[in-house]
């Protein structure tokens, strides 16, 4: 299975068509009305502003030395990162789009927030959580520009175990807009400066730790649409080691925002059932089914971890595992009852979406509780309130992105197979499914049902039969050789 595998798509027009149309199905709003665009502006110029019922202490830390890493084209930017060595270990900064700062609580923008929920993200719009001069202004961490952030110190010591961590808010200036590439580069040629070379060190480590915890990564073959050169790209993804040791950044500062918000008494969890016994057997029987060698002695996550979505039958083994996991969500807690079940099972810790504010509507309020912890100081009123209704929110509005995403996907299949009907295409059987299997073809970067149920794992030669674009399905046929 090729590792990268790119489609041009013309027919530029009628694309962007479709996904306006997919937009209006789904009820995806891409602008917002002239007064909330108003209010945003306000809110934007008046600066930011010390949310009602929290600490008015905020620190000078604009020497930091801190950096975004996003992909090309970001300006959303959520975070900026900065490390330095110390003798007992490293310290990481981690600031945090302020965004309780320009949003009030029960205000207009507010309640736009909650009903959006998340930032929606279609191959040529974004729906952003906010208006723009807040999620592209404002609130963004864009360089050499001073920002009011939730300003993370997480140490560490030479292993890269956890030792401490604080929040708190804090004034901070990004020095540079790197995208992952640029990142990766800099790290490679050795012309990174300490601080960034230091995110390959702690990711590794962190990484390690993760291992050594038992959470399960899975690096599934996953599609993506790209705008390049004005024509729409549907191509496999790879990603970058970057990319892992940066998302290490932000997994430990969910956990130590989890850790903070338990021992508090009241928070918002991101959780999923850890995988019972069961399961992980099953999971083991399909691994000899497809033929994929499984040590004696080594772990169900180590195995996962390590399986090559670009080998055929280790592709249908990740996205077996990827399935075995159910149930995820956001459990809310107040007065020190936590839930019944307040592990995120795959990362096997307790865990809190803190980090995408200009993204997730929750974060906005998890950062609250964090930062009254840390402070000493009794969690806002409006915060704490937030916790009933956020599952709901996030619920629903994770529902909808996966809707946007896999519709926009189908979309552009078909518009790409339209004029190959006829044609016979090589590839893989990934899973089962109640009405047939799941192929990801070789080429074009496909993904499809097909009826009938061949083995997991193995090779087929389809016929492509025909394309619905209402329905955006693809029909192919089984053949033999």
């Amino acid at each position: 299975m090729p590792s990268r595998s790119f489609t041009a798509v013309g027919f530029t027009k009628e694309l962007e068509a479709g996904f306006a149309a997919i937009r209006v199905e789904l009820d995806v709003r891409t602008d917002f009305s002239p007064d909330l665009h108003e209010i945003a502006e306000q809110a934007a110029a008046a600066g930011p502003q010390i949310p009602a019922g929290a600490s008015s202490v905020v620190d000078d830390k604009t020497s930091l030395p801190l950096v975004t890493i996003d992909p090309p084209g970001s300006i959303d930017l959520d975070q900026a990162f900065a490390a330095e060595r110390r003798s007992d270990g490293y310290r990481v900064w981690y600031a945090i789009a302020d965004v309780a700062a320009l949003v009030a609580a029960g205000g207009p923008l507010d309640t736009e927030a909650r009903r959006r929920g998340v930032t929606l993200y279609s191959p040529d719009q974004r729906a952003s959580l906010h208006p723009e001069a807040i999620n592209e202004g404002a609130g963004s961490l864009l360089p050499g520009q001073t920002r009011q952030a939730v300003l993370w110190c997480i140490d560490l010591d030479h292993h890269g175990t956890q030792t401490a961590a604080h929040a708190t808010r804090a004034l901070v200036t990004s020095r540079e807009k790197l995208s992952y590439q640029v990142a990766q580069d800099r790290i490679d040629n050795g012309t990174a400066n300490e601080s960034l070379q230091l995110l390959k060190t702690i990711g590794l480590l962190r990484q390690t730790i993760e291992s050594e915890r038992g959470a399960v990564s899975l690096q599934l073959p996953a599609q993506e649409i790209s705008l390049v050169d004005g024509a729409y790209q549907l191509h496999y993804d790879t990603s970058l080691p970057i990319e892992g040791w940066n998302a290490q950044i932000s997994l430990l500062t969910g956990m130590a925002a989890g850790q903070i918000m338990v021992d508090a008494g009241h928070g918002l969890l991101r959780t999923l059932p850890p995988l019972d016994q069961h399961t992980v057997d099953q999971v083991r029987r399909a691994a000899r089914a497809l033929d994929v060698d499984w040590p004696a002695g080594m772990s169900y996550s180590d195995r996962v971890r390590q399986l090559d979505p670009a080998n055929a039958n280790e592709a249908a083994l990740l996205t077996r595992a990827a399935r075995s996991f159910r149930g995820a969500g956001y459990a809310a807690f107040r007065d020190g009852a936590l839930p019944e079940q307040p592990l995120h099972g795959a990362i096997n810790a307790l865990y809190a979406h803190v980090t995408a504010p200009l993204r997730r509507v929750c974060d906005r309020f998890a950062n609250e509780i964090v930062l009254a912890a840390c402070a000493d100081r009794d969690a806002p009123t409006w915060a704490l309130e937030a916790l009933d209704e956020l599952p709901r929110l996030m619920g629903e509005a994770r529902r909808r992105d996966g809707s946007l995403d896999r519709a926009s996907t189908d979309f552009v299949e078909v518009m790409v197979l339209r004029s190959r009907i006829g044609e016979i295409f090589d590839g893989v059987v990934l899973s089962h499914s109640r009405r047939g299997a799941n192929v990801q073809l070789r080429e074009p970067a496909v993904m499809s049902p097909i009826s009938g149920q061949p083995e997991v794992g193995s090779d087929v030669r389809l016929r492509l039969t025909g394309v619905d674009l209402n329905a955006r399905r693809s029909h192919f046929e089984v053949i033999s050789d």
